[in-house]
């Protein structure tokens, strides 16, 4: 009998009970707990409130044309939860049939105790361009509309919100036919109240301060381009010359800017990967950004981790076939084309299970799904790992592959099984691989 020492015994128990990290994987479909569904939070932004990260973004399950504003909670930016519908389908007016309603960001008011909302608000032809405000009393709760206006008598599209470190909040709006703008709030924050800047022509602006310097970031006006920010030290300039932040000719990792966000010493850029053709399938490009001084640059980091007050790049702990001599198919799942396994679930229930999974560490382990959905339409797939089974959305890729995340509990050591099977005996996508980190 083999006798551990204290030491040995030690690394032992740690290495059998230690939680791994879990990632954010960039342009993945990411399924939200309560609707098991691809996130509709598109155009969004995120606001903190007591340890909760709470997104808001538009809901984009049916086209275009304005469904509902969500809001989705997580405590670890990686994890989220549907919570609530602020802004639905009115009969008439501005959140009527047929209308646009995107980009809506909120931020609180300490002096008047409210979430106060601002979007873009259109007609069908674009041809309204305003920006409507509504407030709610509790961040992920029912909101009241009040009403849009171009704000100081200018056109208003892509827009977004500032709040300073003193209190004082900003729109910044494109106006089409000047330029990108930054207009003061009024202190209740529900009006604008007077013009700060004008810039050049950038869409998608979000402002991020470090220190005494101002960063803001925008699209041109093209399909997917070079995102760009400038710098000052005060929002009324003098700003410095716009320049990009990704590689040149990395087209932001084909996204288009949305929001900032700080976690734990982290900076964070948040873009939107837009499909217009399948505006539901549109994902989420979410990459640590480095801003040193009056630069910013942005890592490339499809999938990645936070560490102790920083960031490192998602490690692989096992990349796993969907066909190899570790998996196991029943019903009517067979291999297809490009060494990918289909006719999953459906009236026959096919099954893809890979036997055997080798893990380091119990707990929750982040597992990059390879696949791929000709459908015009999301899929859903039951993936049930060591008897616990989790409710996968799987977005539209056309032709291409694409990447669903999950977030599963794994034992220690090499006895783990995954198994995919249908849900209401719908067929799941086309499995090619799974990488574990």
């Amino acid at each position: 009998m083999q006798i551990l020492s204290i030491s040995s015994l030690a690394a032992v128990l740690l290495a059998s009970s230690v939680k791994a990290s879990l990632d954010i994987v960039s342009g993945a479909t990411w399924t939200a707990a309560g609707t098991d569904q691809h996130i509709q939070a598109h155009g969004g932004g995120i606001i903190e409130v007591d340890g909760t990260y709470y997104w808001v973004g538009e809901n984009k399950l049916d086209g275009t044309y304005f469904q509902s504003v969500n809001c989705y909670s997580s405590k670890d930016l990686i994890q989220w939860e549907f919570v609530n519908e602020l802004l639905s389908v009115q009969e008439s007016g501005d959140l009527g049939p047929k209308r646009v309603v995107e980009r809506p960001k909120v931020i609180y008011n300490d002096d008047t105790k409210q979430y106060v909302m601002w979007m873009h608000i259109d007609s069908s032809d674009y041809s309204d361009a305003r920006a409507g405000v509504a407030t709610g009393s509790s961040v992920c709760g029912d909101y009241t509309y009040h009403n849009s206006t171009r704000p100081l008598g200018f056109v208003s599209r892509d827009m977004g919100l500032f709040k300073d470190t003193n209190g004082t909040a900003y729109l910044l709006t494109e106006d089409r036919n000047n330029g990108l703008r930054i207009d003061r709030l009024s202190s209740d924050y529900l009006t604008v109240e007077s013009p700060v800047h004008l810039f050049e022509t950038y869409e998608s602006p979000a402002i991020y301060k470090s220190g005494d310097t101002y960063f803001m970031f925008g699209s041109q006006l093209t399909d997917a381009n070079d995102n760009r920010y400038t710098t000052a030290t005060s929002l009324s300039g003098p700003w410095s010359k716009w320049t990009n932040f990704a590689p040149e000719g990395s087209k932001t990792f084909t996204s288009q800017t949305t929001f900032i966000l700080e976690k734990d010493g982290v900076v964070i850029y948040m873009g939107d990967r837009w499909v217009p053709s399948n505006l539901a399938s549109s994902t989420y490009v979410w990459m640590p950004l480095t801003i040193s001084g009056t630069k910013a640059t942005l890592n490339e980091a499809a999938a990645w981790t936070f560490t102790n007050g920083g960031w490192e790049t998602a490690k692989p702990v096992a990349t796993l076939p969907a066909i190899s001599d570790d998996t196991t198919l029943g019903g009517s799942a067979r291999s297809v084309a490009d060494k990918r396994v289909g006719y999953l679930g459906g009236p026959d229930n096919g099954t893809l299970t890979f036997n055997k999974v080798s893990v380091s560490g119990s707990g929750k382990h982040t597992v990059r799904i390879s696949y791929r959905n000709g459908d015009g339409s999301q899929r859903y797939c039951a993936v049930v790992v060591n008897d616990k089974s989790y409710s996968v959305a799987f977005s539209s890729t056309g032709t291409s592959l694409g990447t669903s995340v999950l977030y599963a509990e794994f034992a220690n050591g090499r006895e783990n099984e995954i198994r995919f099977e249908g849900l209401n005996e719908k067929y799941c996508p086309d499995i090619q691989e799974l990488v574990i980190s």
